[in-house]
């Protein structure tokens, strides 16, 4: 019954992380996708973690307000220089989000180099740390993503393009430190890929995708003791493979 306990105390933090996560990307993944920049989010979560890195260099307590404020700074430069870029360059905007992922990996190992606990702290970034999210941290998250929702929902219809970047910035930069740049990509592009060719209710598709995606990752990852966010990662990409090849036979049936 205790065993029972804890692990209640474990997955419940780590299953309101993934809904949290779910209410937020998925609107905003589906964006990601039609703008056609689908590897914005992997290089703004990128950006984010170099902020994080760059903090910890100056040990900071990880998970304070100073590491919250130095990883959104990074990430609101990068966007900014990214509508700037796309205003100018539309052309090669995909390029150069490119780019500039590869530019703030290199800088984040450069960083950690010389940190005898870098490789750990490295993985935490990718894979994140979803089993050992707390209540505690999830109350501030928890109203930031509120904030951006009821943002979004109002102005995505007329949002500029830099009201996007930034609203996108601020939830990647919260989203990082909870669940890791890997899961962070696969939450906000996979249920997207998999709704893409539906004409309606996209929206709660998306959220059944996600949610479902966390729910049996997490029970799997506590069943074998594997890895949380790579088993999350791949049930994601099993419920948006099966979701997809179901859509496409229904629409098929209907021709």
């Amino acid at each position: 019954m205790n065993e029972i306990l804890m692990d209640l105390d474990i997955l419940g933090p780590a299953l309101l992380t993934g809904i949290l996560v779910t209410a937020t990307h998925v609107p905003l993944g589906q964006r990601v996708l039609q703008r056609g920049i689908i590897f914005l989010d992997l290089a703004v979560a990128q950006i984010a973690g170099l902020g994080i890195i760059i903090a910890y260099s100056f040990h900071l307590q990880p998970g304070g307000w100073q590491v919250q404020l130095i990883a959104m700074l990074a990430a609101i430069s990068g966007v900014i220089l990214l509508n700037f870029t796309e205003r100018h360059w539309p052309d090669i905007q995909e390029a150069l989000i490119g780019s500039l992922f590869v530019l703030a990996s290199s800088g984040s190992i450069l960083l950690l180099t010389a940190n005898p606990h870098g490789g750990e702290q490295l993985k935490e970034l990718l894979i994140g740390q979803i089993l050992w999210v707390t209540y505690d941290q999830l109350i501030f998250v928890s109203i930031l993503y509120a904030i951006i929702l009821g943002l979004w929902f109002n102005l995505s219809k007329h949002a500029s393009a830099l009201k996007f970047y930034l609203l996108f910035a601020i939830t990647i930069t919260a989203s990082v430190q909870l669940i890791g740049i890997y899961l962070v990509f696969a939450s906000l592009i996979l249920p997207a890929l998999a709704i893409r060719n539906m004409s309606k209710y996209t929206i709660r598709m998306g959220y059944i995708i996600s949610g479902s995606a966390y729910i049996l990752g997490l029970i799997l990852a506590a069943t074998f003791d594997l890895p949380a966010g790579s088993v999350i990662v791949f049930s994601l990409a099993l419920l948006a493979l099966l979701t997809g090849a179901l859509i496409g036979k229904y629409k098929k049936q209907k021709l």
